[in-house]
């Protein structure tokens, strides 16, 4: 999964971003890794994972993982070249979805690049540039239809969707606001378009509101503009994530006891973001490795074999299914076996969150 932060300066985002990518590696023991000076790796916490290393005396633990990319160069007319212009363009059109980083604490030592704290109108100025942005590639892409189309009439549904995305552009409104028909929904997904990605709002907070986020006027007002685009919102304190950064992970829980706080911001981010994007997790455990794998809701069991390898998608036969919660109620694979609880699923079967599956395959 890829997740874009976006933002303008100053408003806690490149805090948050390396908070929660030293955090992640730190916590889940997993190699932080630094693809590029604005990508970081971090694994998905998940203590169904570290129950069935232990239960397999597995050699290895292998969790999902997450890019983050920090988004530079987004400030009010980054699409025509301002800041860093459209250096930001080729990582955000390649994310899942976009996590609007929102400035929500008043701090007179921190300036804010407009002067003022404002989150809706710095979300509309980040909404707007993505919007120009999407509308420059969208305004190349219908001069080459045009063209073409004359002698190939099978572009003219991609031409005519191709004019509806541009006027929807030029009313000032992202493309997740657009309706679309199913077949139109798999050609705007080969587009790219960064304004039809999913948003999760993150309104960075001081630490006075990190219990009580209702009490404070900026998270409510992101809270209503949220409402009216389906996005959710979440509250994070950047200063209490870049503390939690620096702890292992006794003393990082610890200390979210002493605040008061049932999770990091990061797990918090990560369960949204899942949410989000409609993901779940299954598990394959072993005396070799114990390995969690991302999937769509509504994946069937040969495409979630696929994930693994194409091999045992083109090949399968069936999986082998049995439930994490009864695994844990009866100790191991083998006693859920006995109790007859272990399922034997065919092709049709949508995989759940939780699953743990060995696919026979032969190819």
């Amino acid at each position: 999964m890829k997740l874009g932060i976006v933002g303008l300066p100053n408003v806690g985002k490149s805090t948050l971003f390396n908070a929660i990518t030293s955090a992640g590696a730190e916590s889940a023991n997993y190699p932080f890794c630094t693809i590029e000076p604005n990508v970081g790796v971090v694994s998905v916490p998940d203590k169904r994972l570290d129950f069935l290393t232990k239960m397999s005396d597995s050699g290895k633990t292998v969790p999902a993982v997450i890019e983050f990319f920090d988004i530079a160069g987004l400030v009010k007319g980054a699409s025509k070249g301002e800041g860093l212009g459209n250096k930001f363009l080729s990582h955000i059109r390649e994310v899942e979805a976009v996590i609007h980083v929102v400035r929500c604490f008043d701090d007179d030592n921190v300036i804010h690049v407009e002067s003022t704290v404002d989150p809706i109108r710095d979300i509309e100025i980040i909404e707007l540039e993505l919007i120009l942005a999407d509308l420059e590639v969208m305004s190349k892409r219908i001069e080459r239809l045009v063209k073409m189309s004359k002698n190939d009439k099978s572009l003219i549904p991609e031409l005519e969707l191709v004019k509806r995305i541009i006027e929807q552009l030029e009313s000032e409104k992202p493309i997740r606001y657009l309706n679309c028909s199913p077949e139109e929904e798999k050609l705007l997904k080969t587009f790219n378009l960064i304004t039809a990605k999913p948003v999760l709002y993150v309104a960075n907070v001081d630490e006075d509101y990190i219990l009580e986020p209702e009490s404070n006027k900026y998270v409510n007002v992101v809270k209503e503009y949220a409402s009216t685009d389906n996005s959710e919102v979440i509250t994070i304190c950047g200063k209490i994530e870049e503390e939690i950064s620096t702890l292992d992970d006794d003393e990082k829980k610890e200390f979210l006891q002493e605040l008061g706080l049932e999770e990091s911001g990061l797990d918090k981010l990560i369960r949204s973001s899942y949410h989000l994007l409609g993901l779940i997790s299954f598990f394959t455990t072993g005396p070799i490795e114990s390995k969690a794998w991302t999937i769509k809701k509504g994946t069937k069991a040969p495409q979630a074999a696929g994930k693994i390898h194409s091999d045992i998608e083109r090949g399968f036969i069936r999986a082998e299914v049995t439930s994490y919660d009864d695994v844990v109620e009866y100790g191991s694979m083998n006693a859920v076996k006995e109790k007859g609880l272990m399922r034997l699923e065919g092709k049709e079967y949508e995989m759940k969150d939780g699953d743990i599956v060995l696919f026979r395959f032969n190819v």
